[in-house]
């Protein structure tokens, strides 16, 4: 395979290495499939110490990264980038990137349908283009079929081979074809992929050209087809090894476009001020990375040279490297909370910033404009906050295979992982931009409750819950096993549903895109009960940040979004179906009167993947009105 070719073969956003994209993943490109690579790949040398790339400075979501990883972790690094890539497309910007490796690894060709390995010499590969890496292509140089013009496209091929312990390969084509034997013909015997069209694989057919052999994928499918894999290998392709320990698991087989090949594992901080620190030690922490690596001598050549200590001329330099002590200590500290529970807690200081009686002072990254509840929603919000700044940063962590982690218990799956041996710094990423908190009276959340928490139908809901639990975990966890361990309670449904229902009629009403719109949802535990739902922007363009959302908590314009929100959760168009949906046994769906008509959103909007849902928890949908938190519209 000729080795003469330009290197950028795409691009991605930021937050795609976040959630669709990152190390382990699969990347669909025009005409074929890549790999993102393992962290220990990843080339910085070209963006240290420029001015227009730095890492992510974030202390408390670089201790919650610490308490998995350990102290080795020492920054949050954003994707390799440069500038001037359109200027000069054979620059440096076109060498700095996110590695990736082709893979599947075996390619077909769409004129004659041979199958074989990229490092085969049988086909060949161009991006001569640099303009248009779009173009990048893999071609057939000897196809028997198209003699004449351009070479033809070859493709990756269709299928993987995937494990529970986040193992991936290639579909060992020769040994299926051959039912585990050799070619009784050729060593490496060629082969041929046969696909007639269509998303089956009983439509594929390899056939071996040397021997004549032939078998159907669809004897590879299901759980009969189990039976026709070899073991799992245990290979990382991304970190370019196999695990020592081998593996145990039953490999599966899936496709290139398969959605349960990758699943990530995040963590997310909003940026914002302790509310226990001084201005001092704030602005420490949001220039941590420019500020703790000096040593206290060196101060006044930073307040020269240094932009971060440009913020710090009202302090001295003794007050200075007090306050960085005191940052340090207090981040390690915290560390070692996180590494002694299964999940940091990283939303009680936002939510100690949202629900302060007195705001914290505006920074570039964090700004709260307080306008509180008018007087029409009194009895439906207690506050109103406009965040007119936000920083939301995220971390990637790991990721798994075939499994979804659970958010609140990500140890239940099994993390693959990101670098060949303990990282030093992990992927992140963060985005700016606005939103509206909303707390809804303390005394209205605990009336509902004394009303719904022992109704039938949120005895369903937990039946379901611990249905779910059993289903998927049971058979994991040693011991005994606590089937409703992390349950989110009665107020997460009700504050939960509230927030898809006025999701849904923001985005109607101000024309942004609900898949623009997150939610975090602050509704605490027993001990420490929350009632707050943020809803915000934070989407790496500009359409997050330019007032549109803030200006829906505008007195007038809230109160007619939660009347319409409300009156429009009364009736969906797939009642009496949706509204006499209840969770049943054996079924373990985690919503009720919820489907996408009336409730659900974009996947990248819930924080829960459209879970704990039920409109009856908050406005009347049957004849059981008492489950309703707002029996009445504003």
């Amino acid at each position: 395979m000729t080795t003469n070719h330009r290197r950028r073969v795409g691009s991605v956003r930021p937050s795609h290495l976040m959630f669709t994209s990152g190390v382990g993943a699969l990347v669909d490109m025009p005409n074929f499939s890549v790999l993102v690579r393992g962290l220990d790949d990843w080339n910085y040398n070209e963006v240290q110490g420029r001015d227009d790339w730095k890492p992510i400075a974030e202390p408390r979501l670089l201790s919650a990264v610490q308490g998995i990883f350990g102290k080795s972790v020492k920054e949050l690094l954003p994707a390799p980038w440069l500038d001037g890539l359109d200027q000069d497309p054979r620059g440096p910007a076109s060498r700095v990137g996110v590695p990736t490796v082709p893979f599947p690894s075996w390619l077909r060709c769409t004129a004659c349908n041979e199958l074989a390995p990229v490092d085969s010499r049988v086909f060949g590969f161009e991006n001569e283009v640099p303009r248009r890496p779009q173009d990048a292509r893999f071609f057939h140089q000897g196809c028997g079929v198209k003699k004449s013009g351009a070479p033809p496209l070859a493709i990756s091929s269709r299928f993987l081979i995937s494990c529970t312990a986040g193992h991936l390969d290639d579909f060992p084509y020769p040994e299926f074809v051959h039912h585990g034997a050799e070619c009784p013909k050729a060593k490496q015997p060629r082969l041929r992929m046969e696909d007639r069209g269509g998303n089956r694989g009983v439509n594929v057919e390899i056939r071996c050209v040397s021997c004549g052999e032939h078998r159907n994928m669809g004897q590879a499918m299901g759980q009969r087809g189990e039976r026709n894999l070899p073991r799992c290998r245990g290979r990382h392709p991304h970190l370019n090894r196999f695990d020592p320990q081998g593996c145990k698991c039953a490999p599966k087989v899936l496709t290139v476009g398969a959605s349960n090949q990758w699943f990530p594992q995040n963590l997310s901080v909003l940026a914002v001020p302790r509310t226990e620190a001084s201005e001092l030690e704030t602005k420490v922490e949001q220039h941590w990375n420019a500020v703790s690596t000096l040593p206290a001598a060196m101060y006044p050549y930073a307040r020269e040279n240094v932009p971060a200590f440009h913020e710090l001329t009202g302090w001295s330099d003794a007050e200075i490297e007090a306050a960085v002590e005191r940052v340090r200590a207090r981040m390690e500290q915290e560390s070692e909370e996180d590494s002694e529970t299964e999940q940091p807690d990283l939303r009680t200081p936002e939510w100690e910033v949202f629900a302060a009686p007195e705001l914290p002072a505006p920074t570039d990254d964090f700004t709260l404009r307080r306008i509180g509840a008018p007087p029409e929603l009194a009895g439906y919000y207690a506050d109103v906050v406009q965040a007119e700044r936000l920083r939301e940063v995220r971390a990637l962590t790991g990721f798994t295979r075939l499994d979804a982690p659970d958010p609140e218990d990500p140890k239940l799956v099994t993390r693959a992982p990101l670098a060949r041996s303990t990282p030093q710094w992990v992927p992140a990423s963060e985005v700016r931009g606005e939103g509206i908190f909303l707390r809804v009276p303390e005394d209205l959340l605990r009336d509902w409750e004394g009303r719904a928490a022992e109704s039938h139908a949120m005895h369903r809901h937990r039946q379901a819950y611990a249905e779910f639990r059993k289903n998927r975990y049971s058979d994991r966890i040693p011991g005994e096993f606590d089937e409703m361990r992390n349950w989110p309670g009665p107020r997460y449904l009700a504050l939960h549903t509230l927030s898809h229902l006025l999701i849904r009629t923001i985005a109607l009403e101000c024309g942004y895109s609900s898949a623009n719109l997150s939610e975090r949802i602050y509704a605490g535990t027993e001990d420490d009960p929350r009632s707050g739902i943020l809803l915000y922007t934070a989407v790496p363009d500009a359409e997050g940040t330019l007032g549109g959302l803030v200006s829906q908590a505008e007195p007038d314009r809230l109160v007619r979004l939660t009347r319409r929100a409300l009156s429009e959760a009364r009736r969906c168009s797939s009642d009496p179906l949706c509204a006499e949906r209840l969770p049943q046994p054996p079924a373990d769906h985690l919503h009720g009167a919820a489907c996408h008509v009336c409730l659900f959103v974009s996947e990248t909007t819930c924080e829960r993947g459209n879970r704990f849902l039920d409109r009856r928890f908050v406005v009347p949908v049957d004849e059981h009105e008492d489950l309703a938190l707002y029996r009445e519209l504003p």
